[in-house]
């Protein structure tokens, strides 16, 4: 499974700047409104420093890492529902995302223009929620318009659905969004069909001026403030500075991070975010062909997990050979595990864990 995230905020808050410095993408970012008009699409790797030291055991021609796709939206403004701006069509470019990078600027920056005005992160927090709840209201208005032929051909779940939405669109009217509630496992099944962007997983991406990365910050202290209040993740970045470090090599890159104060670049960050905020974990298959990583949901069982290499490795699983990473790398492969009685063999029923190293038998 590929994570698909995307990019929304304020107009100029440094959301293609940050998009470009995730995906390497070139997307257009200036000084104006509206810069990015149609949506822009990249996908960056999932840095995993796992995979070197399994290529450095396994030397296999080639390493793949996961990936994360990223997808960028034009800014969202007050108004955006009633045609504002760029109105708020753009957010249909989103509804199939795992999760939501919410750019909330926490920079002064005179010279970059702000729609508002100046930077105010509570204010501009609420008028991006706002347009995503109008969106959603505008989803369940149609949804409703279905209702009386679902009644007709099943009465009972037209009732279930209609009282599920007006649930949501109380919370709706006190500015709530659809995560905020609790619903059973029959409202989740009608959710499924329902794609409401105020369910998604939301990460903030507070967007501060990079001398103030590791400094107390009021605006950055007002977003984190928010984002806990909200359930969310929040993660401090320089978009400016993540797309010079994107430039950087490796080793250029640990000093650029070391001078900045930080263990991580911001993308290493907003992934773990986005993975734990998820709850998706990391299993590897190692040959001599390649290494590479793949990415699933916690509590997958092993038959799930061959799916997602590909189809018919689920449908005809037999059984997985599984070697945990500690094992793997504290014998020097596969051989070396065997031979310590490390190597399991997993049935249908095992549950995968981050960090497997797995080979899987299957029937064609």
């Amino acid at each position: 499974m590929a994570l698909r995230v995307g990019i929304i905020g304020l107009p100029n808050v440094g959301k293609s700047t940050l998009f470009n410095a995730l995906t390497q993408a070139g997307a257009e970012a200036a000084n104006y409104p509206f810069c990015t008009i149609e949506p822009n699409v990249g996908v960056a790797r999932v840095p995993d420093p796992r995979l070197r030291v399994l290529a450095d055991i396994a030397r296999p021609e080639r390493i793949v890492p996961a990936t994360v796709e990223f997808v960028d939206i034009a800014g969202l403004v007050a108004g955006a529902s009633r045609g504002e701006g760029l109105g708020n069509k753009f957010l249909a470019h989103i509804r199939e995302v795992d999760a939501i990078i919410h750019v909330v600027r926490c920079f002064a920056g005179g010279d970059i223009v702000h729609v508002a005005g100046g930077a105010g992160p509570r204010r501009d927090m609420d008028v991006v929620s706002l347009e995503l709840i109008l969106a959603d209201m505008e989803t369940l208005e149609k949804r409703k318009q279905r209702l009386p032929a679902l009644k007709k051909s099943s009465p009972a779940a037209a009732g279930e659905e209609a009282a599920l939405i007006a649930r949501i669109e109380a919370a709706f009217d006190e500015g709530r969004p659809a995560a905020a509630l609790e619903y059973s496992a029959a409202e989740k099944e009608i959710l499924k069909s329902l794609p409401l962007l105020t369910l998604k997983k939301v990460i903030f991406a507070a967007n501060a001026a990079e001398r103030e990365l590791t400094a107390d910050n009021p605006l950055v202290a007002a977003v984190r403030a928010e984002a806990l209040a909200r359930g969310a993740e929040i993660v401090t970045v320089c978009a400016s500075a993540e797309a010079e470090i994107a430039e950087l090599s490796d080793e250029d890159k640990q000093m650029f991070l070391a001078d900045l104060g930080l263990e991580a670049s911001g993308l290493d960050r907003l992934i773990q975010s986005a993975y734990r905020l998820l709850g998706l974990i990391t299993f590897f298959t190692a040959g001599p062909l390649e290494v590479k990583a793949w990415t699933i949901r916690a509590g997958m069982k092993a038959p799930q997990a061959a799916g997602v290499i590909h189809s018919d490795f689920e449908r005809g699983f037999i059984r997985a050979e599984v070697v945990s990473y500690e094992h793997f790398t504290e014998q020097g492969g596969l051989a070396g595990a065997r031979d310590k009685g490390l190597a399991r063999l997993e049935g249908k029923e095992y549950v995968m864990r981050d960090g497997d190293i797995a080979h899987f038998r299957f029937n064609v």
